[in-house]
């Protein structure tokens, strides 16, 4: 069952990045400076490590974007599915969309008991 999804709107500007910085990934911020904006990276420019959980990766066509998110967060955010989307606006942080006026966003559900 994957964790996560990209809306079809959010997979154009993933590809529009990747045509830019090459490889992608997300990390999901848990906030402070970033609010809860999912960040887009180039890949491997945000350390990942013991303390992250992959939550999956999203399929764009022809390559994928690994999803990310400390494991802490992980503990509050673990009975839910999470959709990755795009909207008008920019918003903070060092996301390679903020340039373009636009900004990610995560739209979560709550997992329904046979997705649990």
């Amino acid at each position: 069952m994957p964790r996560v999804a990209v809306t079809a709107e959010a997979a154009a500007v993933l590809r529009r990045l990747r045509a830019s910085h090459g490889d992608l990934m997300f990390h999901q911020s848990g906030g402070c400076c970033d609010g809860s904006a999912p960040m887009c990276y180039p890949a491997g420019e945000f350390r990942t490590g013991e303390s992250d959980v992959h939550l999956g990766d999203l399929a764009v066509e022809e390559f994928v974007v690994p999803v990310w998110m400390s494991a802490a967060q992980y503990e509050y955010w673990s009975h839910t599915h999470l959709t990755i989307d795009v909207v008008p606006g920019r918003g903070s942080g060092f996301s390679l969309e903020a340039p373009l006026g636009i900004r990610f966003l995560v739209r979560s559900r709550l997992l329904d008991a046979e997705e649990l």
